[in-house]
């Protein structure tokens, strides 16, 4: 069986045009692989949850009894150290879990500070 002469040409192109088309659209087309998704959407649902728990950790801090204190020693510590400072008092707590969340640390320091707390 004897192919065209056109036909090995045709292919060459073919195959090249599919690699160039998949790094365009991997790199420029906002194409991603199915993990580079799920990576999207597991950082996107952290920071939305994080938003919607910045409410319960400012009521936290407001039912506080110690709250004046807590807050001196959060306005006392040095910038990069006053989230530090937020989950050491508990504020910044997940309900159901032990460990304070750095994230909702400071999202909730950002709270406080717009309170003009």
């Amino acid at each position: 069986m004897t192919f065209p002469e056109w036909t090995k040409p045709g292919a060459y192109g073919a195959v090249g045009g599919a690699i160039a088309v998949s790094v365009l659209g991997f790199t420029w087309g906002g194409w991603t692989t199915g993990g580079g998704a799920q990576d999207l959407a597991q950082a996107f649902a952290t920071q939305e949850v994080t938003s919607a728990m910045v409410p319960v950790c400012l009521n936290a801090a407001a039912a506080d009894p110690e709250r004046v204190p807590k807050l001196a020693t959060i306005q006392d510590a040095s910038s990069y150290g006053r989230s530090r400072a937020v989950m050491a008092t508990g504020w910044a707590t997940f309900p159901g879990t032990d460990q304070p969340s750095r994230d909702l640390a400071v999202a909730c320091l950002e709270g406080l500070t717009l309170d003009g707390s």
